[in-house]
């Protein structure tokens, strides 16, 4: 039986108008100028409204080249519902103005027959937006290529889990046709996120946003994901999508392929000057095979 989660963020965090979201991605695309290569095997991407983050996250799906991939994972962290696990989604496929795309029912069972992970209810699933935002750009970068959805909703979930997750999806990233979706922001600057950490050393306060978000983002290259929890640990960003980011950053280092993270976009919503300002930051990167 088909159970539809509904593109339930069209018309406020993006348009509903499908003319009007494929230009809108096209030119966001056409401007980033990136180079397709069947060598990216994964992208961290931003998740925010399409009016702040849109542009930046073009960085990332701009290197995909669809034509040998078949099944996307797609990555997420739960802004709204608490679980100290990953859950599945109960779906069978997403909506998007743009095109549909049908759930990978097989590997949702087979994930399911590990015991590992939740289910989520389709009300929880069209809550959350942090899947959602990718979903337009994949529909539109997968176009014309027949290709499924693995969603897989990141909860609260601990260092150990973190590796037992990425142990266990590691062997999906040695198969070339399959390609990973990992959503996240970066920094959440200001009172309205109770997060105020300032290094005065660098400068205005968006300088200093931008040297911490920028010393994550390194870490998270070097593909450690232990160096990346320290790093947690010392500043605690608000990085929302730390949870799935610490996840692929276990399945790299348990795959067989080497595949190594590189950023291609930065961008704030706005630049902190003072303690009343607050922004979010957006990063863009693609995961590539290492030759």
């Amino acid at each position: 039986m088909e159970k539809i989660r509904r593109a339930s963020h069209a018309g406020s965090w993006y348009t509903d108008n499908p003319k009007k979201l494929a230009e809108e991605l096209e030119g966001w695309l056409r401007a980033a100028g990136l180079e397709k290569s069947p060598d990216v095997r994964g992208v961290i991407a931003p998740h925010a409204g399409y009016s702040y983050s849109g542009r930046a996250a073009a960085f990332a799906f701009g290197n995909i080249d669809p034509t040998s991939i078949s099944r996307i994972f797609l990555l997420g962290p739960s802004h709204h519902y608490y679980t100290p696990k990953c859950a599945l989604s109960t779906a069978t496929v997403y909506k998007t103005p743009i095109g549909d795309l049908p759930i990978d029912l097989e590997v949702i069972e087979e994930l399911k027959a590990t015991g590992k992970f939740e289910l989520m209810d389709l009300r929880i699933d069209e809550a959350e937006h942090s899947m959602e935002m990718h979903l337009p750009y994949l529909a539109k970068v997968f176009e014309g290529h027949p290709v499924k959805v693995v969603p897989i909703m990141v909860g609260a979930v601990n260092p150990e889990n973190e590796a037992m997750y990425g142990r266990l999806l590691a062997k999906y990233v040695d198969d070339p046709s399959n390609f990973f979706s990992v959503s996240s922001d970066f920094c959440h600057w200001g009172t309205r996120f109770s997060y105020t950490h300032y290094n005065r050393k660098c400068g205005d306060i968006y300088k200093s946003i931008e040297a911490l978000d920028k010393t994550g983002m390194d870490i998270i290259e070097t593909g450690d994901p232990n160096a990346f929890e320290r790093y947690l640990d010392e500043y605690h960003n608000t990085i929302c999508g730390r949870h799935p980011i610490s996840v692929f950053l276990h399945m790299l280092m348990n795959c067989s392929t080497k595949i190594k993270i590189k950023f291609l976009r930065y961008e704030q919503s706005s630049q902190c000057k003072s303690t009343r300002d607050s922004s979010v930051s957006y990063a863009s990167a693609a995961a590539k095979v290492d030759p």
